[in-house]
């Protein structure tokens, strides 16, 4: 799923990770269409008589990996009839009207009708009963290979009678981009949405039925082909043993994704030129370098370089990524997410906002998580400020009051009169637990950690009645806000708590530390740092671990156990060391500098 609209359409080249692999098969992997076709022949061949399931993530290109397979069996000398998965939805108008509660139209608590509930009945929900019956029945009768092509294609209804199953995956970004380019109708639709309600639609139903069926999938190893599905005229495809054995070697080393790059109306510049992202961006706001749901995994494993969601390496092998009590606490998610926010230089700060718990997710949305968030001082430059919770003094119904004034009126708010500012210097870490109020000041870059949120849910309270990048207001949420308001948050909590809350060293050494720079109840994650010199070593004691770079050029991050399991780390990249590394080190590969790794654990 994904809130993700405006993705800038840019791959970062250095977002990637060399990993050999022995014992795997790369011989297995095609990349040119004839192959595919001869892998799939086989296939077909040996089913003589059955169903050629083929399904994926939201944009996959349907129509020609359908006419692929059909090339494939007729070219065996099989018999072959393709059914569209699009046939089998109920009427366009059944469904609009049953998902209607699930994405309200109400514009007084959400203007721009941005938030709704999960869809919660699966492609069952979706489909017509009756039709897919009859395409089972008919894939009996018929004396040669039916190929179900589509979304839901392996759902529950039709993978019980699956004999070959295909899963053609797009990463996060690749199908927000597809969408935008109008090269998605939503299941069940019988005219194309504008791209915004189409978005919601997917965040709501399309994206999540993907998600959610690709992860059980995976869960159960449950495929027999996997194909990477990004470029239509460049497919990857493999057994589904040679992607698991790929992803699972892929988690014996320290790992960095590919990041994805937004524009914003409060975006800076400080990433922009320490990552030489292209000239033609207007800003860089947001950079999500590690938001699960929305980012990939580069591998370039000998001559091969292959993309896959990040999902789809965690559903592949969770456990060795995760920890064994990870996965039993979140379900096979991962709890915790990352990206940069960039105001460095920028016209604004960001809006004045907060987030929601738990409870009213899951009462309101049909969302799992909550929405904790840290902010880690990374760069600052002149007057940088983070506004955190209210001052002592705060009169928060005149507050309410004016906001709301605001919202209707356009007048300005004098924010400042009731906003805790919080003087940002690189190395302080606040923490905002759900319903707290807080925005980023500009000039400066900041280290964004939050906790499990699938999706992403910010109420933005005032906004200092900007426009967006296309000329339109950007909309307000005083409704939701307010629910979720935590009017307790003043100064005296904010300084007391969440302010390099709980700092202590933890340990130390001739020239290194480990110490807390953000501990609270509310959390459920440690934030440290790692300073150190030559070098320091660290053990994931079954836990994965996250390091920033946050000072310093360059470090070497192995494995003590085998040293070549490696990744070298530029500064502010963002790595993983799975749960199952055990004992690493981190070398510095400048020596005479100081070295300052943020680390981001599960509090345990």
């Amino acid at each position: 799923m994904s809130f993700m609209f405006n993705p800038y359409p840019y791959d970062d080249p250095r977002a990637v990770n060399k990993i050999t692999a022995p014992g795997v098969d790369l011989s297995t992997v095609k990349t040119c269409p004839t192959c595919i076709k001869a892998e799939i022949a086989a296939a077909a061949k040996k089913i003589g008589k059955g169903i050629i399931a083929i399904d994926g993530y939201v944009t996959a290109p349907f129509a020609l990996l359908a006419d692929l397979v059909k090339e494939a069996c007729e070219e065996a000398g099989l018999a072959v009839s393709v059914v569209c998965t699009r046939t089998l939805a109920r009427p366009s108008d059944e469904l609009k009207a049953e998902l209607a509660p699930y994405l309200p139209e109400d514009r007084v608590k959400d203007p721009v009708l941005l938030y709704g509930k999960i869809w919660d009945k699966g492609y069952h929900g979706l489909m017509d009963q009756e039709k897919v019956a009859a395409v089972l029945d008919a894939a009996k009768a018929f004396d040669g290979i039916t190929v179900i092509v589509g979304n839901g294609a392996l759902s529950e209804d039709l993978i019980v009678a699956a004999d070959y199953k295909v899963w053609a995956d797009i990463t996060p970004k690749m199908a927000v981009l597809n969408v935008k380019k109008g090269n998605y109708l939503n299941y069940g639709c019988d005219e194309e949405l504008p791209f915004k309600q189409a978005m919601r639609r997917n965040y709501y139903a399309d994206f999540d039925l993907s998600f959610s069926l690709r992860k059980k999938l995976l869960e159960n190893d449950n495929l027999d082909l996997y194909i990477a599905a990004d470029k239509p005229d460049a497919l990857v495809a493999m057994p589904y043993s040679t992607m698991k054995a790929l992803l699972l070697r892929a988690t014996d080393y320290p790992f960095r994704c590919k990041p994805v790059y937004l524009e914003g109306v409060w975006g800076g510049y400080y990433t922009m030129k320490e990552r030489n992202l292209p000239r033609e961006m207007k800003n860089a706001a947001w950079i999500f370098d590690l938001i699960p749901m929305e980012v990939s995994t580069v591998l370039e494993v000998g001559d091969l370089k292959l993309e896959f969601p990040y999902y789809t390496l965690i559903g592949a092998n969770g456990e060795k990524l995760l920890g064994e009590q990870c996965v039993k606490d979140f379900h096979g998610y991962f709890p915790i997410r990352f990206n940069f926010d960039d105001t460095f230089h920028s016209s604004g700060n960001m809006s004045i906002q907060l987030h929601p718990g738990e409870q009213f997710l899951k009462e309101n949305s049909n969302e799992l998580g909550r929405q904790d968030e840290s902010y880690y001082i990374v760069a600052t430059a002149q007057d940088a400020k983070t506004y955190l919770g209210f001052k002592q003094d705060a009169d928060i119904d005149q507050f309410l009051a004016d906001i709301k004034r605001s919202e209707t009126e356009h007048t300005e708010v004098d924010y400042q009169k009731y906003i805790n500012g919080v003087e940002s210097k690189p190395g302080v870490q606040v923490m905002i637990p759900h319903g707290t109020i807080h925005a980023s000041g500009r000039n400066q870059l900041i280290l964004e950690i939050g906790s499990l949120t699938v999706g992403s849910y910010t109420y933005k309270m005032y906004d200092y009645l900007r426009k967006d990048l296309d000329g339109n207001p950007r909309p307000i949420h005083s409704y939701y806000g307010e629910m979720n308001l935590n009017r307790d948050m003043r100064e005296d909590y904010v300084y007391a708590n969440l302010v390099n809350g709980g700092k202590r060293t933890l340990r130390k050494g001739d020239d290194w530390e480990e110490y807390v720079v953000g501990e609270c109840d509310r959390l459920y994650f440690s934030l440290r740092n790692e300073k150190f010199g030559e070098k320091i070593e660290d053990d994931t004691n079954g836990d994965f671990h996250v390091l920033t770079l946050v000072d310093g050029e360059e470090v070497e991050i192995r494995s003590k156990k085998d040293p070549s399991l490696s990744f070298t780390q530029k500064f502010l990249d963002i790595v993983v060391v799975p749960a199952s590394m055990g004992e690493y080190e981190i070398i510095n590969k400048k020596p005479g500098t100081i070295i300052v790794e943020h680390k981001t654990m599960l509090k345990r």
